[in-house]
């Protein structure tokens, strides 16, 4: 968890574990693609439905207000949403544990 919980996080720490889990239940439940158009952004492709974009949006807004060094762009359609994730050099690392986490999440493999 902590590799893509960098200290400029503003979320209280208590509060950390709940979020992960919350990415982790979306990554599992909806994700279907990832792909790295380059080493500072990242696109995930997830499921659409009945609430989907709702959820998506809600969390990364949430995740944009304490760690504000992420770039959420979602561009929703009737069958698939994809969000894509922008991060400055600084923070190539969190993007890069955020990937392999998203991977494990959509594989049922949560470490």
């Amino acid at each position: 968890m902590t590799a893509w919980v960098p200290q400029s996080c503003t979320l209280p720490t208590a509060e950390q574990p709940l979020r992960v889990a919350q990415f982790d239940a979306l990554f599992a439940e909806r994700l279907t693609g990832i792909s790295r158009p380059d080493r500072l952004r990242l696109q995930m492709r997830l499921t659409g439905g009945q609430g989907a974009e709702e959820t998506v949006r809600d969390l990364v807004a949430r995740e944009s207000g304490c760690c504000s060094f992420f770039t959420f762009t979602v561009h929703p359609g009737p069958e698939q949403i994809l969000v894509d994730i922008a991060v400055d050099g600084t923070h190539e690392g969190v993007l890069d544990a955020l990937q392999k986490r998203a991977a494990a999440a959509a594989a049922r493999d949560v470490p």
